[in-house]
C-alpha cells in the first residue's frame, strides 16, 4: 500500500531540490560529457550551477540578474553582473559575443537552463524581461526554437499563476502606466522542460507529488508544501534527503545602484550605457534616485550617495 508524507519547503529549499534534479537529469548528464550546456543567470540557476559543476567559480551574487528585491522588480548591480555560465565538455569557458554563436558551438545534445519567474498548470514557464530586448532569453529564444536546442526550465511552485499566456499579454513596458520598480513584459516559454518540486520528487526519488499549499511568516514567506505518495523505502529516501536540505539559507544580494541604473543583460558583452533604452521613459521608478530618497526599509548600497 502507498504511503504519503507531507513536506514544507521554503524558496531556498526548494532551489536546491530542483537544482539536484536537473544535475541528475539523464540529458544534462550526457550534455556535461559530450556536448554543451548553458546556464544562464537567476536564483534558482546559482543552485543548479551549484548542483552540475561542484562550486561556482565567482561569488553568488555575480550570477543574478532582473530579482525582486527590496518588494519591488529590480535589478543586481550591472558592473558587478558576471558573464554566463557555458561548459563545453564540462569546461567552463568564455562565452562567445552572440548567444547564437554561443549556441552553434553545441551539438544536437546542447542545453540551455534558464529560470522563470511564473510557471502555470500547463507547463508553461514566463520570463519577466526589464530588458527592452528581453534579456537572455529573449536573444537565444529564437536560436533554442530554430534549432530545437533543449530548454530546460528550472522554477518554483512559489511562482505558479493560473496561465502564463495569459499574464504575458497583461505585460509590457509600453502597456504599463505605473510598475513597483522596473517595467517589465514577459517571454512566454511553450516548449521548455519546466522543472518544478513536483518534478524533482519523480527525477529524484520515483515518486509523484501533489501541491497543496504554502505560504509563512518570519522568514518562511514563499514556502511551498507538496504530500508525495509511493512505497515506503523510496519515501525514506525522499525525508533523508530533504531533512539533509532544511535551513537551506536564502540568497544574500544587493540592488543595484539607482542613481546610475538601467536594465542590463549578461549576454551582451557591452556597456550598460549602450543598452539604455533610448526613450524619454524611465525604465524604473526609481532610477535616478539617491540612497538617500529611496522608500523606508529599502535596504541601500553602502558607500553609495
Amino acid at each position: 500500500m502507498a504511503l504519503r508524507a507531507a513536506f514544507a519547503f521554503t524558496p531556498a529549499e526548494s532551489k536546491r531540490l530542483i537544482g539536484r534534479a536537473v544535475a541528475a537529469m539523464p540529458e544534462v548528464r550526457a550534455a556535461l560529457a559530450d556536448d554543451l550546456i548553458v546556464i544562464a543567470h537567476g536564483s534558482t540557476n546559482v543552485y543548479v550551477a551549484e548542483e552540475i559543476m561542484g562550486a561556482l567559480p565567482r561569488p553568488r551574487g555575480t550570477f543574478l540578474s532582473g530579482q525582486i528585491f527590496n518588494g519591488v522588480m529590480c535589478q543586481t548591480e550591472p558592473s558587478e553582473k558576471g558573464p554566463m555560465l557555458v561548459l563545453d565538455r564540462g569546461r567552463l569557458v568564455p562565452p562567445k559575443p552572440t548567444m547564437g554563436e554561443v549556441l552553434d558551438a553545441g551539438g544536437p545534445g546542447a542545453i540551455v537552463i534558464k529560470g522563470a519567474n511564473a510557471v502555470d498548470p500547463d507547463g508553461h514557464a514566463g520570463v519577466f524581461c526589464a530588458h527592452p530586448g528581453c534579456g537572455t532569453i529573449g536573444f537565444a529564444y529564437g536560436f533554442i526554437s530554430g534549432r530545437g536546442v533543449k530548454l530546460i526550465v528550472p522554477v518554483g511552485l512559489e511562482k505558479l499563476v493560473p496561465s502564463v499566456p495569459e499574464a504575458a499579454r497583461q505585460l509590457g513596458h509600453d502597456n504599463l502606466y505605473y510598475q513597483t520598480g522596473f517595467q517589465i513584459g514577459m517571454m512566454p516559454l511553450v516548449n521548455a522542460t519546466v522543472v518544478t518540486e513536483i518534478t524533482a520528487f519523480r527525477i529524484l526519488f520515483g515518486l509523484e507529488a501533489v501541491h497543496v499549499g504554502g505560504g509563512g511568516v518570519s522568514g518562511s514567506e514563499g514556502t511551498v508544501v507538496l504530500v508525495a505518495s509511493g512505497e515506503k523505502a523510496a519515501l525514506d529516501r525522499a525525508i533523508a534527503a530533504v531533512e539533509a536540505i532544511k535551513g537551506e539559507p536564502p540568497l544574500a544580494t544587493m540592488k543595484a545602484a539607482c542613481a546610475t541604473c538601467v536594465p542590463t543583460t549578461p549576454s551582451l558583452l557591452t556597456g550598460a550605457a549602450e543598452q539604455a533604452p533610448k526613450t524619454p521613459r524611465l525604465s524604473c521608478i526609481y532610477q535616478g534616485r539617491a540612497e538617500a530618497d529611496l522608500p523606508p526599509g529599502f535596504i541601500r548600497r553602502p558607500g553609495v550617495p
